[in-house]
């Protein structure tokens, strides 16, 4: 049985096997120490009982007024442990600790707008697009072109907070703002 538990700083020598994926952004040490250090109860490992890390989770409170959320900066698994449902457990933690915790209106994740299959998981936990963001990405190492080639998705979940449900819109996917624009 594995075990979701904080992120701690000695889990940065230990996560490669999680990291070393196409779709996950990889950080400098200091900004996941940043994290560690601001948003510690937002900042999650999935870990097999042999100690193996499988995955984590990212997160920060953000935002002024009704734009006050939780978000995700990163969250993936390993390969070795997709389709086990752990991705949606750690989402669920972090949007728990956004409601209880911090208050927040929404929960809300940037995802490459090729990445189907994290765009469907989302979807399947309660996303939905809210705006796309052009040349949020740099392109991915077997893509050619130059950097900021890629557009986001900005997905969000409305918590029990955002009675108006605002940060939900039926035409996120046609509404595009510049990278400059996102926060």
């Amino acid at each position: 049985m594995s075990v979701l538990r904080p992120f701690k700083a000695d889990d940065l020598f230990k996560f490669n096997n999680v990291n070393l994926d196409l779709w996950t952004e990889t950080y400098s040490i200091s900004f996941y120490l940043n994290y560690l250090a601001r948003w510690p109860d937002l900042c999650l490992v999935q870990e097999a009982p042999n100690g193996k890390m499988m995955g984590y989770v990212l997160g920060k409170a953000e935002g002024h007024s009704q734009e006050w959320h939780g978000h995700v900066t990163a969250i993936t698994v390993a390969p070795e442990y997709r389709r086990l449902g752990l991705a949606r457990k750690m989402m669920d933690e972090l949007e728990r600790i956004s409601t209880e915790v911090y208050n927040g209106y929404f929960v809300d994740l940037y995802v490459r707008c090729a990445n189907i299959l994290a765009i469907n998981m989302y979807e399947g936990m309660g996303y939905s697009v809210y705006r796309r963001v052009a040349q949020y990405y740099t392109k991915l190492p077997h893509e050619k072109g130059g950097r900021d080639q890629e557009d986001a998705f900005d997905m969000r979940k409305p918590l029990p907070r955002d009675t108006m449900r605002r940060s939900v819109r039926p035409n996120g996917r046609e509404i595009i703002i510049s990278r400059d624009q996102a926060p």
